[in-house]
């Protein structure tokens, strides 16, 4: 896919950006990303790759819109309320950049699933709330040398990893073997709201770096951040001798 005079126009800002330029905004164009999970995390996620011209995205989530939704979903409005959130999503994402494709797959991703739905894409983008649905997509991904970047959110807190399986790398069974007893997620704890918006645009920056090739990137650790404290910080993912997936 070529740039038109309209996307010179519409991406200008980001194309004088000498690490940029035209030739990575084509880049930029031509990436295919999946998220997986269109709530406070993938609403700002999906908000900055379309505002950034990423040609083809796709969106995996089976669930409607609901009022608690609302504070910080911000892809929705009340109107949107008891309808599919990736139909709405696409909607309302066009609004703004009606050049972008948006492949929907209104599913709970499952073993049976997953390997035909995240084929097609070039990074995939974890922002689900269950631990086993992230075990399903580490392992997959790990499978078939996808690169995955994750965020998670809860309270006050969220973090943020990547892990590129083009090349050896550890886990997210490195970095949690086992199953928690209990669910931490914004259902069972509560979310500070500027927290997903947060997370939901580092996770963007890092898919953005990733396509653009940016050799400061996040592969094989994990940025923690506390909103209380407006604290950053990184940590390296070890390998796990013992891991499941043989790391």
């Amino acid at each position: 896919m070529e740039l038109g005079l309209n996307d010179f126009k519409r991406f200008e800002k980001q194309i004088i950006l000498k690490n940029i330029g035209a030739r990575g905004q084509k880049k930029i164009l031509n990436s295919k990303v999946l998220i997986i999970g269109i709530g406070g995390l993938g609403c700002p996620l999906l908000t900055y790759l379309s505002a950034s011209g990423v040609g083809t995205v796709g969106i995996a989530d089976p669930d409607k819109v609901e009022i608690s939704n609302l504070n910080r979903q911000t892809l929705f409005t009340v109107d949107d309320i008891g309808k599919y959130k990736v139909n709405q999503a696409k909607i309302n994402i066009k609004k703004t950049n009606n050049k972008i494709k948006i492949k929907i797959f209104r599913k709970r991703i499952t073993s049976v699933n997953i390997k035909t739905i995240i084929k097609d894409f070039d990074v995939i983008c974890d922002g689900t709330d269950n631990f086993e649905t992230r075990y399903l997509i580490n392992d997959e991904c790990k499978k078939n040398k996808k690169i995955l970047i994750s965020a998670a959110i809860s309270k006050f807190n969220g973090h943020l990893y990547k892990f590129n399986f083009k090349k050896k790398a550890s886990c997210y069974r490195c970095f949690m073997p086992e199953k928690p007893k209990l669910e931490n997620n914004c259902d069972s704890e509560g979310i500070f709201s500027p927290v997903a918006g947060i997370l939901g645009s580092l996770q963007a920056n890092e898919v953005l770096k990733t396509i653009l090739g940016f050799k400061d990137g996040l592969d094989n650790q994990m940025i923690i951040f506390d909103s209380i404290r407006s604290n950053f910080r990184k940590i390296k993912l070890s390998y796990n001798p013992h891991c499941k997936n043989k790391c």
